[in-house]
């Protein structure tokens, strides 16, 4: 466990500009699966972007409401899931050069010196798929336990998918976006409790099912795990935020794990659909927008990704 405190605040959010339903997006073939698959999963839209618009724009856009309180961040980590959003580059123009310049346009720079933060470091956090916010937040607390001089850290993860693309992965419907959090030694919304983090590298290549098929057993120890950790039992948790997937796998998780299933808050799902590694923040701050959360409420954030990759948050509600 980590003794250094640390708070996790400033919850921002920013979809693709175009929202779409189900059956729109069916009938286009931008999904695999059909409308009435993707209906009883729960979703009802998704949201992409404009052709023109990048996955920096939406990182601008989810930290704008709180770029006024940024003042004295120390460091920017930077998460992406798509490889290609880690370059503002079009892709065209290393082809066209030949310059592997034009292959580090890095957007976390560019974030930087956009909000003026020049004393900011960066740190761009890739290869952790879905679970990316969840790791630059862990890797926030780090630096802020190993470095004395840090105080306040930004997270960003914002990723959109390439025109062309099909917007479904694992069975579930993917909308363009980006999220924002600010990990500082302030008090601030949320004390960070405990985090875990689980990769099975051999399941690289794991298709559709096989994700699905490792879903419920590696969520099930990585829970466990974090709860250990913390030394924390499942019955304390007031509240379970995963990431937007069909419901009824959380309905199967709940009872594994021992968790009221009327605990897991993902309400956000049929509107917002599956915003790569933003899911946590987008359901954590619909939760807030209840107003049912109290001081001293447990709530674990639990996100799986491509890699294969399982993160999971335990905060504290302050």
């Amino acid at each position: 466990m980590n003794p250094t405190p640390c708070f996790v605040g400033d919850l921002g959010v920013a979809l693709g500009r175009r929202k779409l339903s189900v059956e729109e997006s069916a009938a286009a073939g931008r999904t695999r699966s059909g409308e009435t698959e993707l209906l009883e999963a729960g979703f009802r839209f998704h949201h992409v972007c404009d052709d023109g618009d990048t996955a920096y724009d939406l990182a601008r856009a989810a930290v704008a409401p709180m770029a006024d309180r940024l003042a004295g961040t120390d460091a920017i980590v930077y998460a992406t899931c798509l490889p290609a959003n880690a370059n503002l580059a079009p892709a065209r123009r290393f082809e066209e050069s030949g310059d592997v310049k034009d292959l580090m346009v890095y957007p976390a720079s560019r974030l930087q010196a956009a909000l003026g933060l020049d004393q900011a470091i960066v740190v761009g956090l890739g290869q952790q798929a879905c679970t990316g916010m969840l790791g630059s937040i862990r890797l926030a607390r780090g630096l802020l336990a190993s470095e004395p001089d840090m105080d306040r850290i930004l997270c960003v993860t914002a990723d959109r998918f390439p025109p062309g693309a099909r917007y479904e992965q694992a069975y579930s419907l993917i909308s363009d976006g980006a999220a924002a959090c600010v990990v500082t030694r302030d008090p601030g919304d949320y004390r960070l409790v405990a985090s875990h983090h689980i990769t099975n590298g051999a399941m690289v290549s794991a298709d559709d099912d096989e994700t699905v098929g490792a879903y419920f057993s590696y969520v099930h120890r990585l829970v466990t795990e974090l709860l250990a950790k913390a030394g924390r039992a499942p019955c304390e948790l007031a509240w379970v935020v995963p990431q937007n997937t069909d419901p009824r796998a959380w309905r199967i998780l709940a009872r594994l794990l021992g968790v009221d299933d009327g605990r897991v808050f993902a309400a956000s799902l049929p509107d917002v659909a599956h915003v790569i590694s933003g899911d946590n923040i987008v359901n954590l701050s619909w939760l807030e927008e209840r107003d049912v959360l109290q001081a001293g409420d447990l709530v674990v954030l639990v996100m799986a990704g491509y890699g294969m990759n399982w993160q999971a948050l335990l905060v504290e509600k302050t």
